[in-house]
């Protein structure tokens, strides 16, 4: 289809040839060994160099897409009842720059998130490297089992970011990985400095989404308890509409919605 095509995009072979030899250069790689990774370009075009680095090769037509993602994502903000708090970057370098800057960001908090290594523009590209975690998992590969070992994690590097005026943005299952036996996050998108307060019981809601189809909606709400308050999780339920609308959630809305209800009202009565 020709607007799938268009919202994918492709990099040009001799411009992706190109790069990879001058990052060969740059950080003394034995050789340039290239693995382009199975996952979505809507944003960027991912490789994995000398099985050392992973790059994000970000164009002017996925700085394009990403505005017609802000706009849209901005649109269901205000269909949940408030303001749209997403901001769209002006460039291709400035997408690397931001993703590179919340990675340090999020590892300054003691928080799980590949060693960034840099980021530069390249033939009018935006480009971003990071460290490349190898065996790692993404949350939607895991067993059941394993997701509600790692729940209260996921909310509490999530409130640990919320407690230190970051937000993450993006959460969903390909955006939070299992190396090691414990979780790291990547990804996270602009949101403006002035909507930081709406976009945390967004993260929350999508939080609840990404867990519900692994573990239920119950476990689901119990793990955020761990981390966050009733009126938190009360918040968060007026965004899972918005995110249930994402292609890229697949939850029982209706049955996280239940959840939060019972707990509230389990709250009231002093039984929760």
């Amino acid at each position: 289809m020709a607007v799938r095509r268009f919202f994918r995009g492709t990099v040009e072979w001799d411009r992706l040839e190109a790069l990879a030899v001058e990052l060969a250069g740059r950080y003394d790689a034995a050789e340039v060994r290239v693995e382009f990774l199975d996952a979505d370009n809507w944003l960027s075009t991912p490789f994995v160099l000398d099985d050392r680095y992973f790059v994000k090769v970000i164009t002017r037509q996925n700085s394009l897409v990403h505005a017609l993602f802000t706009g849209a994502r901005n649109l269901g903000a205000f269909s949940s009842g408030t303001e749209g708090f997403f901001e769209h970057f002006s460039t291709p370098l400035a997408m690397a720059e931001h993703e590179l800057e919340a990675t340090r960001r999020m590892r300054a908090l003691g928080l799980n998130a590949p060693r960034p290594v840099e980021a530069f523009e390249a033939d009018g590209m935006g480009v971003v490297v990071l460290e490349y975690l190898p065996r790692f998992r993404p949350l939607k590969a895991l067993e059941p089992a394993e997701v509600r070992r790692h729940a209260p994690d996921l909310f509490g590097a999530l409130a640990t970011m919320h407690a230190n005026g970051l937000v993450h943005g993006d959460l969903r299952d390909e955006n939070v990985l299992e190396c090691g036996g414990e979780l790291y996050f990547i990804d996270a998108t602009n949101v403006r400095d002035d909507g930081i307060d709406r976009a945390r019981p967004y993260d929350v809601a999508c939080a609840l989404a990404v867990l519900e189809p692994h573990v239920g909606a119950r476990d689901a709400v119990r793990a955020a308890l761990d981390a966050y308050e009733v009126p938190d999780l009360l918040e968060a339920r007026e965004f899972l509409d918005f995110v249930n609308l994402r292609p890229d959630h697949t939850f029982d809305a209706a049955r996280v919605k239940g959840e939060v209800e019972r707990v509230a009202a389990d709250a009231i009565r002093g039984t929760g």
